[in-house]
């Protein structure tokens, strides 16, 4: 194609390390590529939790009006913090391969404790804004407090060693993409069974105009199908219960042999209890169908 594919990125650390991922991707398929930053409303408002803050898409939103508009071509997003209905015109026309779906905890050495659930101390003050993690923290261990945490994965990780946390929860993706000096406190990798990641965690979405056929094919060369239909799974279920990325939903899909399992918990609300089910089938739709039902009580 000759010419130049420009993808639209936001500028933290996390996104730049995903546009320039696909960047190389594409320039290895013999493509001219550019990247744009682009501001959205949750790098914008650093104040807020994300659960008071309104609407869906708080770092999509404006990647995708710029897609619309044709000031880029493609836009990498992480693919969890998508919302499930796309706008008109737009699609997702590959999912990158899935880094490490996990969810990790950092903790300050002298408040790790081998002898507890996920080596937290009693009483820990934990740092998340995310309202899944919250509501699965407060699930396994009532005793800890929760404290809003914001920033980019750099921020988040400073604010743990100046002593605002205890300790912090992030994604093992974000933290790994970026090789972060964790050094100085103890690193808990969560089972992903047991305490469940947001639907599609570790995997990179890329949007394109469903009218621009030309880098469509080309980005149709990067989709991981095997990736695909496991997170087709989750995002569907999350899709069922009119979710975005802020419900306190995780979801969770694994495939042997061409069977599909998938280990999913919601709440009400952060602070509500957490159900759970755990399914198992060959078709996503069915799948996620009976995942909703068994977890709508």
């Amino acid at each position: 194609m000759s010419r130049t594919i420009i993808i639209g990125s936001r500028g933290s650390d996390l996104a730049l390390w995903q546009a320039h991922h696909v960047e190389a991707q594409l320039k290895a398929l013999g493509q001219e590529v550019e990247i744009k930053i682009i501001k959205t409303q949750g790098d914008k408002i650093q104040h807020l939790s994300f659960d008071k803050m309104e609407g869906k898409g708080f770092f999509t939103k404006e990647l995708e009006d710029k897609l619309l508009s044709g000031d880029i071509d493609l836009a990498v997003h992480s693919h969890k913090d998508l919302p499930t209905e796309h706008p008109e015109g737009l699609v997702i026309a590959a999912v990158s391969e899935r880094e490490d779906p996990r969810d990790l905890l950092l903790i300050r050495k002298e408040k790790s404790d081998s002898g507890k659930k996920f080596e937290l101390a009693e009483g820990a003050i934990v740092g998340t804004s995310s309202a899944r993690r919250k509501s699965q923290l407060l699930h396994f261990r009532p005793d800890i407090e929760i404290k809003d945490l914001r920033g980019n994965v750099p921020t988040r990780i400073n604010k743990l060693r100046e002593g605002n946390y205890d300790a912090i929860m992030l994604a093992a993706a974000g933290v790994e993409r970026l090789k972060l000096n964790l050094s100085g406190f103890d690193v808990v990798k969560l089972d992903p069974t047991e305490f469940i990641p947001a639907p599609a965690q570790g995997v990179l979405g890329l949007q394109v105009r469903e009218s621009d056929s030309e880098v469509a094919k080309i980005i149709d060369q990067l989709n991981d199908k095997a990736v695909a239909r496991r997170i087709g799974v989750e995002r569907r279920i999350l899709n069922l219960f009119e979710g975005g990325c802020q419900m306190p939903l995780g979801a969770y899909c694994v495939e042997t042999d061409g069977k599909l399992t998938v280990k999913a918990c919601v709440s009400d609300a952060w602070d509500a209890p957490v159900r759970i089910s755990e399914k198992s089938g060959t078709e996503v739709e069915d799948l996620a169908q009976e995942t909703v039902a068994s977890l709508k009580v």
